[in-house]
């Protein structure tokens, strides 16, 4: 219901607000009313208490909720192969302060931010925590005016550069170094180093899977699977290593297999 308080003039500012930040958006609103709440800051309805606009704390609440069901879901589906506590790292790393706002510079979405004055003359539009904030209240009210599956269409789209981040760069921004950590206990244990071997490639070009074996002393001690020789050799490091420490661990030795 618009705010019958409102003046002609403020009504049609804020209606082209909203229609301008429906074209820079890759999702089309049913519900106007939504993303004109998403967008809206409490700093910039202090300024007007008779306003019956409403500000987007509630919304960013509800989609802080839904970014996380969507990106656990993500991840939990794509890499299979990682544990619980390499998920909830990079889920971390996804739905944090720095990770939303880069996204929501992408989409412009402090251009379209209402903020009040006092906001507007400490450079609002460009804090971290304003950002991220509003994209949440915008993944929220996308999954009140489309459901969940519109929710988590926008969200995957909008989070693109952080997703592709982790096929890329085979995750080592964001989960521990198991090739540096074999290395290491290599060189301190046994005094050579891991060699990693590529035994299979399967799939087309475009989506390819590797899958590598590590040998120390001329024993296989680990294999994995991934998109890429480097995701593969990170697998391979990290079961080399689980076993050679449970062995170190148990008293064995280090020759032949474990």
């Amino acid at each position: 219901m618009r705010s019958t308080s409102a003046g002609p003039h403020q009504r049609k500012k804020s209606t082209k607000v909203s229609e301008e930040a429906q074209q820079r958006l890759p999702y089309e609103f049913r519900e106007l009313a939504l993303l004109k709440e998403a967008l809206t800051h409490r700093s910039h309805l202090q300024e007007d208490p008779s306003s019956a606009d409403k500000q987007n704390e509630r919304l960013e609440f509800l989609g802080d909720a839904v970014l996380g069901l969507i990106v656990s879901e993500y991840l939990a589906e794509t890499f299979p192969e990682l544990a619980e506590g390499d998920l909830s790292q990079i889920r971390a790393r996804l739905v944090g302060r720095l990770a939303l706002a880069d996204a929501a510079r992408r989409l412009r979405l402090g251009d379209m931010l209402r903020l009040g004055r006092g906001e507007e003359r400490t450079k609002g539009r460009a804090k971290v925590s304003l950002l991220a904030n509003a994209l949440e209240a915008v993944i929220g009210a996308v999954y009140l005016d489309g459901g969940l599956t519109a929710a988590r269409t926008f969200t995957l789209r909008v989070l693109d550069a952080q997703l592709e981040a982790l096929h890329q760069d085979d995750l080592a921004v964001f989960r521990r170094d198991y090739k540096s950590q074999l290395q290491e206990w290599c060189q301190r244990h046994l005094h050579v180093l891991p060699v990693y071997a590529v035994v299979e490639e399967s799939g087309p070009d475009h989506q390819k899977t590797f899958e590598v074996t590590v040998e120390i002393e001329q024993q296989c001690r680990g294999s994995g699977k991934g998109q890429s020789k480097k995701v593969a050799e990170q697998q391979a490091a990290k079961q080399a290593l689980e076993q050679l420490q449970s062995a170190s661990n148990a008293g064995q030795g280090f020759t032949g297999s474990i």
